[in-house]
């Protein structure tokens, strides 16, 4: 009797832990610790990247997918100016915005990354999915290089691509 009451208690809080289990690309790193203030950012040039990333690839027809792992790195280029991110905005495949993961700008110190990482579990971005970014800088030096890294794993077999920002604006 104890034996089944204690298997039941196991159980019972395998299955909560379960039902607690996050999706850290919800609840990513606090950017309100990078941030600055608006004025800060107000005298530089501002630009927009387009990063495209995807949740999932298509794998032998157009109705089987695999999930994937994205890391998005914000690289600052510069040996020595500190870069702003002004705004990061996540799309799914119809264009629609997900979430905004900031809008407010953020520094990049010099030489440093950033990174934002979706969750292999987090698909609703799907195959087409994309970032936007807002950024400023001072005149004069490199702009904001973003980079997508998407992984997948499964058994023996993996695959992972790279993405590359461009600037639109």
């Amino acid at each position: 009797m104890k034996k089944g009451i204690f298997v039941t208690l196991i159980i019972g809080l395998l299955a909560a832990c379960e039902d607690q289990k996050s999706i850290s690309s919800y609840d990513p790193i606090d950017w309100e610790t990078r941030g600055v203030e608006s004025s800060v950012t107000d005298s530089l040039e501002k630009g927009r990247s387009y990063l495209s990333v995807y949740s999932a690839i298509y794998s032998q027809t157009e109705h089987r997918t695999h999930n994937l792992t994205t890391t998005v790195s914000m690289r600052n280029i510069n040996a020595d100016d500190t870069i702003y991110i002004d705004k990061a905005e996540y799309f799914n495949t119809k264009g629609k915005a997900i979430r905004t993961y900031f809008d407010h700008p953020i520094y990049i110190a010099p030489m440093e990354t950033v990174e934002i990482v979706v969750d292999e579990t987090d698909v609703e971005g799907g195959t087409g999915a994309n970032f936007i970014f807002e950024w400023s800088v001072k005149d004069s030096i490199a702009e904001p290089l973003f980079e997508g890294v998407m992984i997948s794993t499964s058994g023996q077999q993996g695959l992972s691509f790279t993405s590359k920002g461009v600037r639109i604006e």
